[in-house]
């Protein structure tokens, strides 16, 4: 336990791990937006997909710092707990996913403005 009502992460079964290692490596071998398109489309149902796209969207209006959790709900329609999870995941938690993209993509729409 991490704290009152807190559940520990376990790490999932080796059977699971591998296979989400070798989502991983299908994810690294996509060649660009069209592909990733069709690859989730395929993976995933249009909830699961919904779902994603709704936590994208609020970390990156979490990352503009301009908004309170009750105005990106209002935004996005999500819960004020899938907000705080996001930015929990965003500031806190280790794995920095959510970090990485937001500053890959800043960086590379950087460059596509100086290349203008």
């Amino acid at each position: 336990m991490r704290g009152p009502g807190k559940v520990e992460r376990r790490e999932p079964p080796a059977r699971c791990a591998a296979g989400f290692e070798a989502l991983c490596a299908a994810f690294a071998a996509l060649r660009d937006e069209g592909e990733a398109t069709r690859f989730l489309r395929d993976l995933a149902t249009p909830a699961e997909l919904e779902a994603f796209a709704e936590r994208w969207r609020i970390a990156l209006l979490l990352d503009e710092g301009a908004y309170s959790y009750r105005e990106i709900a209002a935004a996005t329609g999500a819960s004020t707990t899938t907000i705080a999870r996001v930015a929990r995941f965003l500031k806190e938690e280790r794995h920095q996913g959510y970090r990485l993209m937001i500053d890959r993509m800043k960086k590379t729409a950087r460059r596509k403005e100086k290349a203008r």
